[in-house]
């Protein structure tokens, strides 16, 4: 079956999800297929949930459970309903806090959400727990934001992006296995890990679900304060916030000051991206400004090469502009030692914002409002947002040339 093709099923699934009617079991099936798993993921898993709306939960919850249950025989689909309806609904943790021996933070599988979730968690979870071991539940990509934190381990799990149904539930039985010590409670903070908290992992007395899509509804609060909260209604912790503690890394250097990092990382959104000129003409606004910049160039291919065009067609010298490969945590460390951080709305947004870096975060693209309000950084230092709404790319930069004075 064609890509096009599944595509097409894939949005006239999504079409029915919106208006709350039933989907044909045909439909489902075709979407379940090898072929057309990636387009029931990125078209209408992750459009529901990045819309925010509480009631797209009950239809996700309604869609996933028969997935997973066509997809693993021994689970039930009515029984993954009904179990989502119990755990869903914050509840405060009520035993010892020094009973529990361990303490496990699921990951949010992508790099942004940790920092501006899993990270609030975390250290709630240090807080609220201070004999546990606390273990960070993911990739080691995503435990390396993270690895030199106090009595913060690495319980390896790894999760596919891509591939099929029965590839990206493959981690279940693993995590199961895992999740099982004794005397232990389980963190899940909307993780792609139970597909968003669909998959039974441990007992239920010992899980504790952060539905960040219905949460605090009517609030238009950004995602770190919205699980802050969460740690406070659940864990009665007052003061958990976002922070990282990448492990040492290989060194980048400081050039000179003002030191900038910026990132054109969009996470296969292209949507996410302004039209060219505008990366060029960004790159040549702050090396004129004097700035010493570092880019980092993601995971190389195209994200690499808008990069390299960006900085060839700014005018800004060599001296003055150098790019980045490496780890994430790697360049999360450059972030934090930087004066300013510049970028789309991407994972480096929420470092910069977790470490308290002045910050200039430019959204396109994103599906609702209620998105953006949910996905803005949020953190004690400067941080400027700019929409690209009705602006054409050349009044945005001069927005952008309004914040920055650098």
């Amino acid at each position: 079956m064609a890509s096009t093709s599944c595509n097409a099923l894939a949005e006239q699934l999504l079409a029915l999800c919106l208006k709350g009617e039933i989907w044909p079991d045909e439909l489902l099936d075709q979407l379940l297929t090898p072929t057309c798993s990636d387009e029931l993921f990125r078209v209408v898993v992750e459009r529901l949930a990045d819309l925010f709306e509480p009631r797209l939960c009950d239809v996700y919850a309604d869609l996933f459970s028969q997935v997973i249950a066509r997809t693993i025989p021994e689970l039930k689909a009515a029984d993954l309903r009904a179990r989502y309806d119990r755990i869903r609904w914050p509840r405060k943790f009520q035993g010892d806090p020094n009973q529990v021996e361990t303490v496990f933070v699921l990951s949010r599988v992508t790099l942004g959400a940790d920092v501006a979730i899993t990270s609030v968690l975390l250290d709630a979870a240090r807080q609220r727990f201070p004999r546990a071991r606390i273990a960070m539940v993911g990739s080691p990509k995503s435990w390396g934001l993270f690895a030199a934190g106090s009595r913060i381990e690495h319980a390896p799990v790894s999760y596919r992006r891509t591939g099929s149904i029965r590839e990206r539930l493959a981690s279940w039985q693993e995590m199961k296995r895992l999740l099982a010590a004794p005397a232990s409670i389980v963190i899940d903070p909307d993780s792609r890990l139970t597909q968003l908290g669909l998959l039974p992992v441990c007992k239920e007395e010992s899980y504790y679900f952060f539905e960040s899509r219905a949460y605090a509804a009517q609030s238009d609060d950004p995602l770190p304060v919205l699980a802050a909260a969460w740690a406070r209604d659940t864990f009665g912790i007052e003061d958990a916030a976002p922070w990282i503690a990448p492990a040492p890394a290989e060194s980048i250097k400081v050039h000179g000051r003002p030191f900038v990092t910026m990132s054109f990382g969009v996470g296969e959104n292209p949507a996410k991206r302004i039209a060219d000129p505008f990366e060029a003409e960004l790159v040549g606004h702050v090396a004129k400004s004097g700035a010493h910049i570092l880019i980092d160039e993601g995971a190389g291919g195209e994200e690499a090469e808008r990069v390299q065009r960006a900085i060839a067609k700014s005018g800004a010298s060599p001296k003055r502009v150098r790019t980045f490969r490496g780890s994430f945590a790697a360049f999360a460390s450059a972030i934090a030692r930087s004066d300013r951080y510049i970028g789309y709305d991407s994972a480096g947004q929420h470092v910069a914002a977790a470490c308290g870096i002045p910050l200039l975060s430019i959204f396109a693209g994103f599906p609702s409002p209620r998105f953006f309000a949910r996905w803005r950084p949020w953190g004690k230092g400067k941080i400027d947002v700019i929409c690209m709404k009705e602006q054409t790319p050349g009044e945005l930069l001069q927005q952008a040339d309004a914040l920055l004075n650098l």
